[in-house]
């Protein structure tokens, strides 16, 4: 995103505090307490974020990569459905609504159905992911719709399929390997129900130390080495310690802590990823 786009999520986050503050006469001390915790917890997290994209060219190159693909899956379409399933703080819609919004006959509707897990998406952080992506389609005059659903109902066996699209209507994926870190043993599952979506496009993003197919204490060295190797390319930039200090805090740490937990959940080896893929009936291409 933009640096104006940061700085407005900045103030964003920061409206957050202030209304859980204006708030907590109504509520118990506890209640208050625990609020502006996690209000200004997101805070810092958004600050780490902010640095790191700022500073690291991974999330803009993976984003643009990402994007380059569905905006060709999305051609000659006047209606666009993404299923996402790391909608994180946005900020990789946001950039692709600037480039839908530059298209000759104007921008297509947009619909994103993002997946997340009450255990590791607090209402908070979704809701400022909301906003914030709301007010971006409004600003580039783009019809918008953001619905957000429990990734434990993919388990129910009640799948919530989406109606059927029509010949103007496009339905794409985005499905990184990382945001099933905290419980590998879902993946199979959700890539039935992608499956049965029929999209047109699947876009995926290995970090490289998602490895649940290697034995426990191996995949943990390996995650261990990748977060490493990250953190002394961010150190060989000259990054304010500060900066570099968040960013080990609120991203790195909460990112490992996520893999070893998750694998501690399902101890066992996993077909590679690839694999997967491959046994659901999806097909790999190479981007050009």
């Amino acid at each position: 995103m933009s640096s104006s786009r940061a700085d407005r999520n900045w103030e964003s986050g920061t409206c957050a505090r202030d209304i859980g503050a204006a708030q907590s006469p109504a509520l118990s001390s506890y209640r208050n307490s625990n609020l502006m915790d996690t209000a200004c917890n997101l805070i810092f997290k958004i600050g780490a974020y902010k640095s790191f994209s700022e500073i690291s060219p991974i999330l803009q190159f993976a984003n643009f990569t990402c994007n380059q693909v569905l905006l060709e899956a999305f051609e000659g379409f006047e209606r666009i459905h993404i299923v996402d399933f790391d909608i994180g703080y946005g900020g990789q819609w946001a950039s692709l609504m600037q480039e839908l919004a530059l298209k000759a006959g104007g921008a297509p509707s947009l619909k994103i159905t993002a997946f997340a897990s009450p255990s590791s998406h607090d209402e908070l952080e979704l809701g400022f992911t909301q906003e914030n992506l709301r007010i971006f389609a409004s600003e580039m005059n783009m019809p918008f719709e953001l619905e957000i659903l429990s990734l434990e109902s993919l388990g129910s066996g009640s799948w919530p399929l989406p109606p059927r699209t029509s010949e103007k209507e496009v339905t794409a994926v985005n499905l990184p390997i990382g945001s099933f870190s905290k419980d590998p043993s879902t993946l199979p599952v959700v890539l039935r129900f992608v499956k049965q979506l029929s999209p047109k496009v699947v876009v995926s993003l290995d970090r490289g130390c998602d490895r649940s197919d290697l034995p426990f204490a191996h995949h943990v060295n390996h995650a261990i080495q990748s977060y490493s190797t990250l953190l002394e390319s961010l150190d060989a930039v000259n990054v304010h310690p500060d900066a570099l200090q968040k960013i080990e805090r609120f991203l790195v740490q909460p990112g490992i802590e996520k893999l070893v937990l998750g694998r501690h959940r399902c101890p066992e080896r996993t077909p590679p990823w690839r694999t997967l893929f491959l046994q659901s009936g999806f097909i790999p291409f190479d981007i050009q």
